[in-house]
């Protein structure tokens, strides 16, 4: 079932008042274009209209139809590659750079909101990063981490803290980190599309551009009712832009990944006898379940990841039995939504924010760590092009490498069930 445009889904139902745009009929003329309307092009859109920019923005579907509208929303700074990674790449400083740039984008959520008035579109705060073995000492040295280096307010919680918090046995330390929050992601794109609009922006929904062309020394986009001539375009779609064949090196870059998410009926005060923490809880697995408390008295659970586009028959029960194996006392709930949405990865797991080509700009693959991250490149691509600002030259060595399609998702495939693997050997291990 489709709602306003939307696949049903939580938030679909929680928004489905929301304002129309209309769709592109025939030829208009902008500084810039941006293509895609989730998180990463509304931001690049309000930044630019907001400093003067005569922008326009196409979307495909409806704002915020794709991964910027279905995920967890989890507000977090950080990439999907972590520190330990970038650090053996870039060194301290690069990374402690680059992380500060997604605090940033943590910070531009919050206040986007708080400045208008709308509170409640943020759902609880906090974060709480469990571990399902028992490994104190480097739950600690992961503390000491993110504390000294990197400034993050993290606080370890024992077992025992954990266990009287979290009803299970699941669990075993726990790292505390007050920075994310976790909010409505498509009510966030709805408002960043008002304040677009407000500011200018002309924003056309389903008018999905299907052709990209040089147009004198500026750029011409194609859609199926009309065209944009702008002087510099902005490339903002996600997994499902890499469907479309718009510029094939971007998209060749990105392996587009499937996870999925339920909702819960209300459970009244089953669910927070079990679970006593109303920020983000996600655990340390290499593919772990992330999942909140919503509304007070309703689960929101995601987790499981795959490489196929098709949604599995039974992705309610998967994931019912994915949160009974871990609090059986919530066994007894009822799925009222599920559904699934595609991220989209780069090989290096880092944002592909840069220049392709004179006037040609690229923000894309979050890699599932969009919500604040879009933030971050929304906001450095419209600074690079009214004023100059280099600041996106910190993601210049994460370019559009190409993702090996078929059998690069294939292995992607294979490397998330090694991970699994891992996971769980892991576990045993420490049992």
């Amino acid at each position: 079932m489709a709602l306003n445009g939307h696949v049903d889904s939580y938030y679909a139902r929680r928004n489905a008042h929301e304002v129309l745009f209309r769709r592109l009929g025939g030829t208009e003329k902008a500084a810039v274009c941006v293509v895609g309307g989730g998180l990463a092009g509304l931001t690049t859109a309000r930044e630019l209209a907001s400093a003067g920019t005569d922008v326009v923005l196409l979307e495909a579907e409806r704002v915020g139809w794709g991964a910027s509208g279905r995920n967890g929303g989890f507000v977090s700074a950080g990439y999907a590659a972590g520190l330990a990674e970038l650090e053996a790449r870039l060194g301290v400083d690069r990374t402690r750079a680059l992380y500060e740039l997604s605090r940033m984008g943590v910070a531009y959520v919050r206040e986007t909101i708080e400045a208008a008035g709308a509170g409640d579109i943020i759902g609880g705060h906090g974060w709480l990063k469990v571990i399902r073995h028992d490994d104190a000492e480097g739950m600690k040295r992961r503390r000491d981490l993110m504390a000294g280096t990197y400034g993050a307010n993290v606080e370890f919680w024992e077992t025992e803290r954990v266990r009287a918090t979290l009803k299970t046995e699941t669990y075993f330390q726990a790292l505390h980190d007050a920075g994310p929050f976790h909010i409505d992601p498509l009510a966030y794109a709805r408002l960043l599309a008002a304040r677009a609009r407000d500011a200018g922006a002309r924003i056309f929904e389903e008018s999905a551009a299907t052709g990209l062309t040089r147009s004198g020394t500026g750029w011409r986009v194609e859609t199926a009712s009309g065209a944009i001539e702008a002087e510099a375009v902005v490339l903002a779609g996600s997994a499902y832009q890499a469907l479309s064949g718009l510029w094939p090196s971007l998209d060749r870059a990105i392996v587009p990944v499937a996870t999925y998410v339920v909702t819960s009926n209300a459970l009244g005060s089953a669910v927070t006898d079990s679970i006593g923490f109303s920020g983000c809880i996600a655990d340390t697995r290499r593919a772990g379940d992330y999942y909140r408390v919503v509304e007070g008295d309703r689960l929101l659970w995601g987790g499981r990841i795959t490489t196929r586009r098709s949604e599995p028959t039974d992705l309610a029960g998967l994931l019912k039995a994915d949160i009974a194996a871990i609090y059986p006392q919530l066994s007894h709930l009822e799925v009222e939504t599920a559904w699934s949405g595609l991220m989209a990865y780069a090989v290096h797991k880092m944002p592909i924010i840069r220049p392709l080509e004179e006037g040609l700009w690229s923000v894309t693959a979050f890699g599932g760590h969009g919500v604040a991250q879009t933030a971050t490149g929304g906001v450095l691509v419209a600074s690079a092009l009214t004023s100059g600002d280099d600041r996106w030259r910190q993601f210049e060595p994460f370019g559009p490498r190409f993702a090996g399609g078929p059998v690069g998702r294939m292995g992607t495939q294979l490397l998330y069930w090694g991970m699994q693997f891992r996971d769980r050997r892991e576990e045993r291990a420490a049992r």
